[in-house]
């Protein structure tokens, strides 16, 4: 009943896209289950933290990674809040609850030089090279997310200004600046586009005619970055983060970062500032007088 309740609430007030919504119904759901299967208990707003810490352990017993485990944990304190707000329960029974431990995520970006190595392998010849290329060059270009690059059409193009309006989480729109070259690319795709005879609004499609989808874009990224990198990761994520390093390694203002990766608050961009503190303190220590000197 509560379940529901919360899952509306995600969807219309918070806004939260369908695939969120999804992954949080997945995660209660699971808990509903084992509460039902351990402890012949189907009232999740009678749910002692105890209950939910032999869930956690269950979960890591089956091999669950900690990440996943949080991520779960993290959907089921989201439910109890919903519960408060909504008075049903008086305290949140994960109130007092510690993140479980996490390795940090091995998220390297592109080298320059890789960057320009794929550029060297993408061509125009057909349909299919130029969008490719124009996936690239997007992701690079504006460090959007593969689901907002999914999702543009058309009309968000504008041409008169070079710039690109794209639909961020909880349906937040920013406006981000297109370099000449990726206009070019565009107005070549564009023609191609024409030729397959798509009633389609969204930019990006199949050679059928449809949207691209998830698995299409990690390909064409894998693909592409495979021929050029050896590093473990090579996602559209990947190049989001690439995006983000190389403008900040530029001297780019850390908020004008922020606000085209459509970040809702500062710590979440200052995730990718390690690589440009590596490179201040590799000039501070080359240039710094006092550097070279010895104890």
């Amino acid at each position: 009943m509560f379940i529901n309740a919360f899952l509306d609430y995600l969807s219309f007030e918070k806004k939260y896209s369908s695939h969120t919504v999804l992954a949080y119904k997945t995660d209660l759901l699971g808990f509903k289950d084992f509460c039902e299967i351990e402890f012949d208990q189907v009232d999740l707003e009678t749910i002692h933290y105890n209950q939910i810490r032999s869930w956690i352990v269950s979960l890591i017993d089956e091999g669950v990674s900690n990440r996943t485990v949080n991520r779960k944990i993290s959907s089921l304190k989201t439910f109890y809040k919903f519960l408060q707000k909504i008075e049903v329960i008086t305290a949140n029974p994960l109130s007092k609850h510690k993140s479980l431990k996490v390795q940090k995520k091995n998220e390297i970006p592109f080298s320059v030089k890789e960057m320009e190595s794929v550029f060297e392998e993408l061509n125009d010849k057909d349909f299919v090279s130029l969008r490719d290329k124009l996936i690239v060059e997007l992701f690079y270009s504006t460090g959007m997310r593969r689901i907002e690059l999914i999702n543009v059409k058309i009309c968000d193009i504008n041409f008169d200004f070079n710039t690109v309006k794209i639909l961020g989480k909880r349906n937040k729109e920013r406006i981000i600046p297109l370099l000449t070259t990726v206009i070019q690319t565009l107005r070549k795709y564009l023609i191609k586009r024409e030729e397959i005879n798509a009633n389609n609004e969204h930019l990006l499609l199949t050679e059928k005619g449809n949207k691209i989808y998830e698995t299409l874009v990690y390909r064409v990224i894998n693909r592409y970055f495979s021929k050029v990198s050896t590093k473990t990761k090579k996602s559209p994520h990947i190049l989001r983060h690439t995006f983000a390093t190389q403008l900040l390694n530029q001297g780019a203002d850390l908020n004008s970062v922020k606000e085209l990766l459509g970040h809702s608050s500062l710590a979440s961009t200052q995730v990718y500032t390690h690589n440009n503190l590596e490179q201040l303190k590799q000039v501070f220590n080359k240039a710094h007088p006092r550097s070279k000197k010895k104890d």
